[in-house]
């Protein structure tokens, strides 16, 4: 048998180590740091673990407040009337958020939406706790909760460029994505098992608690190093007043109207969101009526949509490229057709499975619009393009809620699941239609912004 010397040995790994094989290595050791570039910045390695620990308890809250509505009613309908009361106020106010968000210093206006959630949450845990919740109760609190995100939600999403810069916004987006998909996978997951074991008062007591970790890191947050002057709390407002408060949003939403590829991507998001998205209603229903798998069993439903949602976050965050118009479209449609195919499921571990699909293709849609808008816009037009997005994504829930609740209510959850994946569907493939003007004036747009 022919035995190599050290010598031969040496030379034969020096052969295997070409040049390509160098670059492949360092191609693959960038693209790993790649995906977590947004966290060099030290003010966003304190957000972003704030909201990691807060967003579990958000998440275990959220189905411990499905579970309770069911608990007191056994109706589809109020799990509607619940989640539309919790997204009203943004269908109102999220505008207006928005030009807050430019006018007022971002992380003051997140302490204390942050700490307000923290009082509802606690309230609500208090309620049940003592065996005196009424669903009137529930009902005034998701309003109140409501009409926080509604400032909360723009000023977050506005901040994060103000915490990593240009340069690192594609990838911060994806993070938190991946953040808030990190917590719909642990959060659901162990409130079902909690629901199950103790009852939904200590979900909303944990929820409270989570909340110090966020708070706590937004206080620390250096504003020196922010990407942008703080400005002082009123100070555009006071000079503009109301008149000039309506001129400044008008201003963005005309923009919106000239320029085809948000106005594009606006319709269709909205529209996906408003008949597909709508999983606090649908899928409590889902998991006793269709599949009769129980609290635990709907927990980790919507942790293995978490599980597919993660996965398209860090996918995203790796890619690092910036998302392709066509490319959003088609997840729409992949999105709305897996739905449609989910409803027609009647085995839980296949339910599983496609709904951890429909997470996947939900958030390549979602988190790739928001890039896209965000590195359309100017930077002085930001703030309220993101507002519209948000109130087309966010803000168009409680007619949806309501639709789907009714819907389900009458006709069961299978039906109203495969009607609002069908709806997106029709919504998805007209944009993919009508698409080629929006692409023809992607690249007019980016040069106007430059």
């Amino acid at each position: 048998m022919h035995t190599l010397t050290n010598e031969q040995k040496e030379l034969t790994a020096q052969e295997l180590v070409t040049p390509n094989t160098v670059r492949e290595i360092e191609e693959a050791s960038s693209k790993r740091w790649r995906t977590f570039a947004a966290l060099r910045h030290r003010n966003f390695r304190l957000f972003w673990l704030g909201q990691l620990i807060s967003l579990i308890g958000t998440w275990m809250q959220t189905i411990g407040q499905s579970w309770l509505v069911l608990r007191l009613t056994g109706s589809a309908w109020a799990l509607g009337i619940v989640g539309a009361l919790q997204f009203v106020p943004i269908l109102f106010f999220a505008l207006f958020g928005g030009i807050l968000a430019d006018h007022l210093p971002k992380r003051r206006v997140l302490v204390f939406t942050q700490t307000f959630a923290m009082l509802q949450a606690a309230v609500l845990g208090v309620l049940v706790m003592t065996h005196t919740v009424q669903l009137w109760h529930v009902y005034v609190l998701a309003l109140l909760l409501g009409l926080t995100n509604a400032f909360d939600m723009p000023t977050r999403q506005s901040f994060v460029v103000e915490m990593v810069g240009r340069e690192d916004l594609t990838n911060a987006i994806a993070l938190n994505s991946s953040l808030f998909n990190m917590a719909r996978i642990v959060g659901p997951g162990i409130g079902g098992l909690i629901i199950a074991w103790l009852g939904e008062a200590p979900l909303f007591v944990i929820n409270a608690v989570s909340f110090v970790p966020v708070i706590a890191g937004l206080l620390m947050i250096d504003t020196t190093r922010l990407h942008a002057p703080v400005k002082r709390a009123g100070q555009v407002v006071a000079n503009k007043g109301v008149r000039g408060t309506f001129l400044s949003l008008g201003e963005g939403l005309r923009y919106i109207q000239r320029t085809p590829l948000l106005l594009l991507t606006i319709i269709i998001v909205g529209a996906v969101s408003l008949f597909g998205i709508n999983f606090n209603v649908t899928l409590p229903l889902f998991a006793t009526n269709v599949l009769s798998i129980g609290p635990d069993g709907y927990g980790f439903l919507s942790s293995a949509y978490g599980v597919g949602s993660l996965v398209a976050a860090l996918w995203i965050a790796t890619q690092g490229k910036k998302p392709i118009f066509k490319k959003i479209v088609l997840f729409c449609i992949a999105f709305s057709a897996l739905e449609v195919i989910f409803s027609l499921s009647k085995l839980p571990m296949l339910s599983f499975l496609i709904i951890a699909l429909v997470g996947f293709t939900q958030i390549s849609f979602s988190a790739a619009a928001n890039t896209l808008l965000q590195t359309v816009t100017p930077d002085h037009l930001r703030g309220r393009i993101m507002s519209v997005y948000t109130l087309v994504f966010v803000g168009t829930t409680p007619i949806g809620n309501l639709f789907i609740g009714g819907l389900a209510s009458a006709l069961g959850a299978s039906i109203s699941f495969l009607v609002g994946g069908a709806l997106s569907l029709i919504a998805a493939i007209i944009g993919w239609v009508i698409r080629a003007s929006a692409e023809q004036n992607t690249v007019e747009q980016r040069t106007n912004v430059r």
